[in-house]
């Protein structure tokens, strides 16, 4: 089973994710994106740029994640083990999608067409739901990624994700204090991961 973990910059997904790799060991993967590998270090030094091509860096982070998906993703699920991502696809939907929005008509569904041929669906996407003034309060805003008006927009587009499929998103009010969305989130995963287990 992949989970992945999907937020505005600033609404504490990175942290949770930090506590549940100290809360789960055998049977479990713990990953990210941007990952580790020099594709992540390149995706790393074009956020931190502001003058980078927004259609350009989509394509880092793309080549990021075909390499994680080959690298950790499908060996990790081979094995049998849960994977848990903080940030997958979706995040390259809304964040890439608002990036290059006004460059085509329809910028998600462009980067969808780009994924679908090689990607790996998420089973479940926990959403930790955030208000973007929030976001930004808490992210200190230190990137073209964490201004409010581009981070407006991710949620807009997060909003048509999960509107789209709603029955893969589970929300999480990731406004509450840090210890309950940790045990949110933590039962969420319990919960399907016992699913999962029933089912095999």
């Amino acid at each position: 089973m992949l989970v992945t973990l999907e937020g505005l910059d600033g609404s504490g997904k990175t942290t949770v994710w930090n506590r549940l790799t100290e809360a789960y060991d055998e049977g479990y993967t713990f990953t990210r994106e941007p990952t580790r590998s020099w594709y992540g270090d390149a995706v790393r030094r074009s956020i931190e740029t502001d003058g980078a091509d927004p259609l350009a860096e989509l394509f880092l982070f793309t080549a990021d994640h075909a390499d994680h998906l080959q690298r950790v993703i499908h060996p990790a699920l081979d094995q049998g083990d849960i994977v848990v991502s903080d940030r997958y696809s979706d995040s390259r939907f809304a964040y890439q999608g608002a990036a290059i929005d006004g460059e085509m008509p329809d910028p998600v569904e462009f980067i969808q067409s780009v994924h679908r041929p090689f990607t790996r669906p998420p089973d479940l996407t926990i959403y930790f739901e955030v208000e973007p003034e929030t976001a930004v309060h808490r992210s200190g805003a230190t990137n073209k990624l964490e201004q409010l008006a581009f981070l407006e927009q991710v949620q807009a587009t997060y909003e048509q994700l999960i509107a789209a499929e709603p029955d893969r998103f589970i929300r999480v009010n990731a406004e509450q204090p840090l210890e309950a969305v940790t045990e949110a989130v933590e039962s969420i995963i319990d919960r399907h991961a016992g699913d999962e287990t029933a089912s095999n």
